[in-house]
């Protein structure tokens, strides 16, 4: 296969650039070395002014790392940083501040309780005046489409206006490199519009932009070039608009993907329903549910989609079990009234469950993978009259790991040693090897690599093969459209009519992700509605 490439010794320009331009950024030979791995090995990096470079990986291939050193969070062992043709040692985030550099992270650090203007402040590193503050991010978000009150809490924000927040909050410090990690995995395909445009001006104003992100399609709409990594080292520098899908991922994996197969059957009947499910939320920056009824069929993938924040936790935690009180047949597991069981309960009827959240609900970080196979699977013969067998459990982590290739260091490794995507992988082969009859997963491939994805959704096609019905909640719309056969939307704690999955498209579907549900707002699915309708 051929690639596009070019030399470690020049940055690639785009074409209506001039080629003299000095690179604004060059790392050479930056090298950190962690106890247990070498997550960057000798890695070369040039970016130029009003470039928007991508930086593209496996989990644990170092990009993250590379980026905390760009951002002063880190420091390298060995290797040099010249910004502008000089130089630098970046100490700490401030002083990369100082230099013009900004970071837009993939989890947003702002305080519910603050207002925009007030968490605005909090980041700035010279004296500030609130009002004369609060005038300029009228003037600059306006300037650049990113409107945003700075009288507003940021808890009344959406997850878009959030970002927009960390956005301005960044552009108030004039970058001249900003980074962006996984900008875009928790927006609506109109945001993510929204956003091109914002960072498309920046780049022509002369920033220059580092973008990191698992979506291949978006590095080859937006980025200008991009750097490839894999296991710490520099494998490759490609300009991704010359390339496919395809081989942009086996650059990042070192093999070509499997395409997805999906194996016909016919759904059977519902072995989850909900009906009339209204909830009020714990948190008082949550959302409440209200009047949400769906139902999924044996065999059938089941997705909702919605921006993060819109009810799901709250819907998640009154399917599992972890909220209770609700009416005993607002849900219905395998024709039990489960309402008002507890997740144990529930288990006991064939139900599954993979949390959004990884360490700390999916698994406990600081117990090895055999011990947290034993959390949700101790019904498969890992206790006898109250004792643990600790084979039994050793066995069941062993074969999990081998199924679901797992990289680690076999069943005694730490949860919290592994990377995002191998963790995923075992929470999801432990819950899979139960043989549940209904299996809800939250966010199954969010921040995970392309390789560990389409492992991840070919195991849930082959689960549904075999009768089970399965319900993905998730913010990733390329996901659901790929693997679901019918798809709704929560927004305001409400449920969106129901579509089969070939009968709607991203643009309806991210309408309805801002609530606007048309003409049927409001409505109640059917539970009966086919899965193929």
């Amino acid at each position: 296969m051929s690639h596009s490439s070019y030399s470690d010794g020049a940055a690639a320009q785009p074409a209506d650039r001039p080629e003299q331009a000095a690179p604004r950024l060059v790392l050479q030979g930056i090298t950190k070395q962690y106890p247990a791995v070498r997550a960057n090995d000798d890695v070369t990096l040039i970016v130029a002014p009003g470039e928007i470079h991508a930086v593209l990986g496996e989990n644990g291939a170092g990009k993250s790392t590379l980026m905390k050193i760009i951002y002063g969070a880190v420091r390298p062992d060995a290797g040099e940083i010249r910004w502008e043709g000089q130089t630098v040692e970046i100490a700490s985030p401030a002083a990369a501040r100082k230099l013009g550099i900004g970071m837009v992270f993939q989890h947003f650090s702002l305080f519910e309780t603050l207002t925009v203007g007030e968490n605005i402040a909090l980041a700035l590193d010279e004296p500030f005046d609130l009002k004369t503050l609060s005038k300029r991010i009228r003037e600059v978000s306006a300037d650049y489409g990113l409107d945003i009150d700075p009288q507003r809490h940021v808890h009344s924000l959406t997850v878009g206006e959030r970002q927009r927040v960390e956005i301005v909050r960044c552009l108030l410090q004039n970058p001249r490199l900003l980074i962006m990690d996984e900008p875009t995995s928790v927006l609506t395909p109109q945001a993510v519009r929204k956003l091109f445009e914002t960072l498309r001006r920046l780049a022509a104003e002369g920033c220059s932009i580092l973008y990191i992100s698992h979506k291949l399609d978006e590095i080859q709409e937006l980025c200008d070039t991009a750097t490839v990594m894999r296991g710490g080292r520099v494998t490759g520098h490609v300009k991704p608009k010359g390339e496919t899908h395809a081989s942009l991922a086996q650059l990042m994996v070192g093999h070509s993907l499997p395409d997805y197969t999906r194996r016909e059957h016919n759904p059977g009947a519902v072995l989850l329903e909900v009906k009339q499910l209204s909830v009020e939320s714990d948190d008082p920056f949550g959302t409440s549910l209200d009047n949400v009824s769906f139902g999924v069929h044996a065999g059938e993938i089941f997705g909702i989609a919605g921006v993060s924040g819109n009810g799901q936790a709250e819907l998640l935690s009154a399917l599992s079990g972890e909220k209770r009180g609700v009416r005993a047949d607002a849900v219905t597991i395998c024709g039990t009234a489960a309402g008002r069981l507890g997740a144990g309960g529930r288990r006991a009827l064939g139900f599954g469950f993979v949390p959004e959240e990884r360490l700390g609900r999916g698994a406990v970080p600081a117990m090895t993978l055999s011990e947290n196979a034993l959390l949700t699977a101790h019904r498969q013969q890992m206790v006898n009259s109250g004792w643990i067998k600790a084979g039994a459990m050793r066995a069941f982590a062993k074969r999990c790991i081998e199924a679901f290739d797992v990289r680690c260091g076999g069943g005694e490794a730490l949860a919290q040693s592994l990377s995002g995507g191998n963790l995923q992988k075992y929470i999801m082969g432990r819950e899979i090897l139960q043989g549940p009859k209904v299996l809800v997963v939250a966010q199954p491939t969010w921040g995970v690599d392309v390789g560990a994805s389409a492992f991840i959704r070919q195991q849930l096609l082959d689960l549904s093969a075999r009768g089970v019905a399965i319900l993905v909640i998730s913010e990733e719309l390329e996901e659901l459209f790929d693997i679901c056969d019918r798809i709704a939307v929560l927004a305001g704690g409400r449920l969106s009519p129901v579509r089969a999955t070939g009968a709607t498209n991203a643009e309806e579907i991210g309408r309805w992700m801002a609530g606007l549900f048309g003409g049927r707002e409001g409505s109640a699915p059917s539970a009966e509605q086919p899965a193929h309708a």
